[in-house]
């Protein structure tokens, strides 16, 4: 897709010429973004549901479907004022992000030399209203002073497994009656009525399954979720588990139908509430994916997807990977910062 532009092939989005947007694809190219067959023909697709006098819509109409992976997210914006020229739809949000000042103050020494004290160790010095900004700041935004930090509150946060009920029953003060208990104790005043014992069904803990896509794309995150599985699973060793998926090149259904069949169907994702944590880019086709997803949904009790990008202004699933697993999951969360965590703690321990 390669060649020069011509004034028939140049048509800005208020045009309202949806052919004459396949010269876009050419501009693609040259900055040497791959776009294949049949992504080009699902985008003009969309445009026709779209107004392509907006620039936005036809900026984002692209770059869900153009863009397979977060690394041709640049080649895109760059081909995109290139093409249509002007300025990014997001161009003073992605300026900001840059420009984001640090919100945690730098190492500094705390002991004053003249002190005597000797302790010239660092340590950081973080106002409360400042950890609390932290929470909610995005992982990939933070600077190396910051995520050490988050790593300490990481250590802080206090899991709760979730529960299943047991098929044995506990001695309870409330409930239903406990006919053999009540009877024993009755043959052993000789016969004479007693007051009734209770029961209630007794619990026992629910195996959480924790899938962590440390691929590329998700270089950002992968440092945080892996420190973030160690303390959900130092709090229930017994009944979690965690597999740190190396997809390399997005190749999710991959690695999650090699778990199905090495881990999933002996038993370890029967009833279990299992975690994905991955940003659903999926190169190629999806369909293995969504089949793969499908049959966890048969064993799982529960399964929940965690995108880091699904916490950004205007997220959409609408990638390829995300899209097909999408029918499959019970809910779909951000993750992208401590209070999105938090969350998601909160969600496993209800189900």
């Amino acid at each position: 897709m390669t060649g020069t532009r011509t004034s028939d092939d140049r048509q800005a989005p208020a045009s309202g010429t949806i052919v004459g947007l396949v010269g876009f694809g050419r501009a693609l190219a040259e900055a040497g973004l791959s776009v294949p067959l049949d992504a080009t023909t699902t985008y003009l697709d969309a445009l026709r549901h779209l107004d392509v006098a907006d620039p936005a819509q036809v900026y984002w109409a692209g770059r869900a479907v153009l863009c397979r992976a977060p690394d041709d997210i640049d080649r895109y914006d760059a081909a995109f004022v290139h093409w249509f020229g002007g300025t990014l739809p997001t161009a003073s949000h992605r300026q900001g992000r840059r420009t984001r000042t640090a919100r945690i103050a730098a190492l500094t020494r705390t002991g004053d030399p003249a002190d005597g004290s000797g302790d010239d160790s660092p340590h950081l010095q973080v106002a409360a209203d400042d950890t609390d900004l932290l929470r909610r700041r995005d992982i990939a935004e933070l600077t190396a002073a910051e995520r050490a930090h988050l790593g300490e509150m990481l250590t802080l946060l206090r899991p709760r497994p979730p529960r299943r009920p047991a098929l044995r029953s506990r001695p309870s003060r409330r409930g239903p009656v406990d006919p053999s208990r009540t009877l024993r104790d009755m043959l052993a005043a000789g016969g004479e009525p007693v007051r009734p014992r209770r029961h209630h069904r007794a619990t026992r803990p629910r195996r959480v399954v924790l899938l962590v896509d440390v691929s590329g794309s998700m270089t950002p995150y992968a440092d945080a979720l892996l420190r973030f599985a160690h303390v959900v699973t130092r709090a229930a060793p017994a009944s979690t588990e965690t597999f740190s998926v190396g997809t390399r090149l997005t190749r999710l259904s991959r690695a999650l139908r090699a778990f199905l069949d090495r881990w999933g169907r002996r038993g370890l994702a029967r009833g279990a509430v299992v975690v994905i944590f991955s940003d659903g880019w999926e190169r190629g086709d999806a369909t293995l994916l969504g089949e793969q997803m499908a049959q966890l949904r048969r064993l799982a009790h529960r399964v929940l997807w965690v995108n880091p990008h699904a916490g950004g202004e205007g997220y959409e699933p609408i990638q390829s990977g995300i899209s097909k697993a999408l029918p499959h999951i019970d809910r779909l969360l951000a993750g992208h910062s401590l209070a999105t965590l938090e969350e998601l703690l909160e969600e496993v321990h209800r189900a």
